[in-house]
This record gives structure tokens, sequence and C-alpha cells, in this order.
């Protein structure tokens, strides 16, 4: 009910921004931070990395009044608040929604603040800046570049008589009967996962591995019924229905506690899975004993691979403020701003005792720095070999490509392997369907 609603808010904002055009941010506010209030959406202070940049910003910038509205994105809010001229100044967001809502006239360009405020877009990795650009036009501000690995749970392959070198993630028939061996299913009822494909999420990854893509360079043009695609689908699926199916699977999924001490790693809930690098910052803190092991997530030739994403800054259209929110959108993604967050952890996981594993960001310079100057290795070999692997993975990464239709086609093919997860239709017949669907939103977002 929320999605139908929300589409209906932004066939109201599309005929708005249809109507009257859209600038890009800057209107004459040359390089300073403005003065007033700057209020953000999407964004909250969970942590040191977030505390540590805001208040940096405090610092520098006291003549602004800075309200961080805690909370994740909210699209339906979003949008109404810029139907009604009232929204945010600023918005924290994933980087694939970044064009539909750039298409719509939703959120306004960058190329002012770029300019005005003398922002070296050569800093930020080309993967994060092609996301939240479309036709050519910057509409973002990358922040954090986050990439899959595949992590292992040494104790249990040990007790199957198996070790890391034996998980081969480019052979698929494989996958399927190592999965037999590490799975735990007793009179219908999984106990244990032996291997979880992360499906639908990660269906974009595995459809890499086998040659596809669900979406072109340019985004414009869908490849769901791809028989390489299906084929991922098809293997995801086979190694969840021979785990009880999708609903056990995914009752007992569910009931993981991976941000807590009692991780699925650490009670022994799960074997092989991908998953995000930033798992392994939460598996530093809170289970440092661990058997973790993280290896590159492969294709079907054995060469590393990774999907990355992330968040942007990005400014709506109407932004009260657009000065101020493009010099928070500089200082939040800045170099030293970046170091001074990694030190800041540093400091908070030596107090707790627990080896730091990293920053990853969209600032491929901030990255570098914090890796020679930062960072040293914590003496545990396996989170120390795991951030040298997720540094390596990160040079075979790729992203969705920005698209005019980029959250509408992500609900698409996401809806297709739902129906296929839940049994309502087969992987042909679901991603026929949904190729269908997908060139038609991407046609009407195209004209």
């Amino acid at each position: 009910m929320r999605r139908r609603a929300a589409v209906g808010v932004a066939v109201l904002v599309l005929t708005l921004a249809g109507c009257g055009g859209v600038g890009s941010v800057g209107g004459g506010s040359g390089g300073g931070a403005g003065t007033g209030g700057l209020t953000t959406m999407g964004f909250g202070l969970p942590d040191e990395i977030a505390r540590t940049r805001v208040d940096l910003f405090k610092r520098e910038h006291p003549e602004v009044k800075l309200d961080i509205v805690e909370g994740s994105f909210d699209e339906q809010q979003f949008l109404s608040a810029v139907a009604s001229g009232n929204p945010p100044d600023l918005v924290y967001l994933d980087r694939k929604l970044v064009g539909t809502y750039a298409k719509r006239g939703s959120i306004l360009p960058m190329t002012d603040c770029v300019r005005d405020q003398g922002i070296d877009l050569d800093q930020y990795r080309p993967a994060a800046r092609e996301q939240v650009t479309l036709d050519g036009t910057l509409y973002g501000i990358p922040e954090f570049y986050s990439v899959r690995v595949v992590y292992l749970n040494e104790a249990l392959l040990r007790q199957a008589g198996m070790t890391a070198a034996d998980v081969d993630l480019s052979d698929w028939q494989g996958l399927v009967d190592l999965n037999a061996k590490l799975a735990t299913v007793s009179d219908g009822k999984l106990t244990r996962i032996g291997i979880d494909p992360k499906i639908p999420e990660f269906l974009p990854m595995w459809a890499r591995a086998n040659g596809a893509q669900l979406l072109s360079a340019d985004g414009r043009s869908a490849n769901l019924s791809d028989p390489k695609v299906v084929e991922a689908l098809q293997t995801g699926l086979r190694l969840i229905q021979d785990q009880g199916g999708w609903g056990k699977f995914k009752s007992f999924r569910d009931t993981f506690d991976f941000f807590g001490a009692k991780s699925p790693l650490s009670q022994n809930q799960i074997a092989v899975w991908p998953m995000e690098d930033w798992f392994l910052n939460v598996a530093a803190k809170n289970t440092p004993d661990a058997e973790l092991v993280v290896k590159p997530f492969v294709d079907r030739q054995g060469r590393p691979l990774t999907l990355a994403s992330g968040s942007a800054w990005v400014i709506p259209k109407g932004a009260k403020n657009p000065a101020a929110a493009c010099t928070f959108a500089k200082t939040m993604t800045a170099t030293a701003t970046w170091v001074a967050a990694a030190k800041a952890r540093v400091e908070a996981r030596k107090s707790e005792g627990s080896p730091f594993t990293g920053l990853y960001t969209g600032n491929a310079d901030a990255d570098r720095q914090i890796f020679a100057e930062v960072y040293q290795p914590s003496g545990n070999k396996r989170f120390d070999d795991a951030v040298q692997t997720i540094l390596a993975v990160q040079q075979s990464a790729f992203s969705i490509p920005a698209s005019p239709a980029g959250a509408e086609f992500d609900k698409v093919w996401t809806d297709a392997v739902n129906r296929v997860l839940s049994g309502q239709a087969d992987p042909v017949t679901a991603l026929t369907r949904a190729q269908d669907e997908a060139t038609a939103v991407l046609s009407r977002a195209s004209k």
C-alpha cells in the first residue's frame, strides 16, 4: 500500500517538474556554506564514523543550524515533501535510486555545487560516481563504497571434513553438493544453513558471474529473460529448495542476530554466505574469536567479482538552503573528514579491545590515506587477511548503472524473484514477465 501511494505522489512530482523545469544547485551561493537552517533526511548518528564527521562540519560552520532528522530514507515521505514544496535541504539515499529521482525532477543537478565548492570529482571511485550520473549530469555525492565478499565458518567446514579451499564458488554444480554436506535439515526442519545465496538481493552478482547483466550500461534496456540470468536464479533457488524451501529457509534466517554477540557465525547457524564488507566490522566487534574466513566471490571462470553499492547525498527540488547542503555533502565525503572518522574508529575499537578492520568509502583518495597512515594489522590473522581480501576485490567491482527508472526496475526484478521463491512462478515465466514489465517502465522513463 505504501509503494502504491508513493507512485501516486511520484506522478504528481513528475507533472510539477515537467511544468516548471528544474535548475541546478547554486543560486548565487558562491563557495560559502550559507547560513540559517539545514535539515537532512535518511541519515542518522549511530556510531563514531557518523558523529565525527557531523561534529567536524559543526565546528567548521557554526553559522549553520543543523537539524539531522534521524531515520531511514522514506520514499513516500520524501516525494510528498517535494510535491508540497517543503522538502528537507539534503537527503541521504541509496545510489540506485538517484537516476529515478533525477528523471522525475525530484532532485537537483549538482553542477553548480561542484563548481562553487571546488569539489574534486576525481577523488570519488568511478563506479560510485557513475551511479549518481544520469545522461552526463551529476546528481549526487557518493558516500560509502560497499562490496560483497563470501564469509565462511571454518569450524563448520572442519566438521564436514573440509577447509576453506574446498569451497569453489565457480563450480555451481559443486555448490549443490557442498550445500548438501553443510546444511542440517531434519524432519523437514532447517537448523543450519549450508549456503545462503542471498537472493533476491544478490541476483545481479550471480548473473554477472554467469556472464550476464540485468541492465544495460546506459540504464535503458532490461536483460532479465537472458538464459544466463535464468540459470543464475535457478541455481540460487535450488540451494534454497534443498534446505526445506523458501518459507522454512527465510523463517530460520529471520531469527538470526547478525549484529549481536549471538550472531549466526558464533552460533554455528550458517556455513557459507555472501554479504557486504561491513559485516567484517560487526564480526570483529562482537565475535572476534570466531573462525571466520573471507574469500572473494568469483565468476564461473574463477575470477574475482563483486557488486559495489552505497549511498549518496542529493539535494531535493525546492530545498531552502542548497548552499549549506552542498557544503555539508562536501565536508562529509572529504578526505580529511574520512581520515578523522577512521582515527575515531581506531580509538573506539582500541578501548573495546577489538580490531579495526578498515573503513571503505566512495572517496578513493581517503581510503588510500586511511590504509597507509591509520590502519594497522591487528595481529588477528583471520581479520587481517579478510581486510586484504576486501581491498583486493574492489578492483573487480561493478555497480548497477544509473537509470531513469532505477527504482522501478529494481522493484520489477525483485518482485519476480520473490514470486519464484514463494512458488508462484518458475524462473523462466517470472523473468519473462519481468522483462516485459521492465521494458515498459524503462521505455516510459526514457521518453
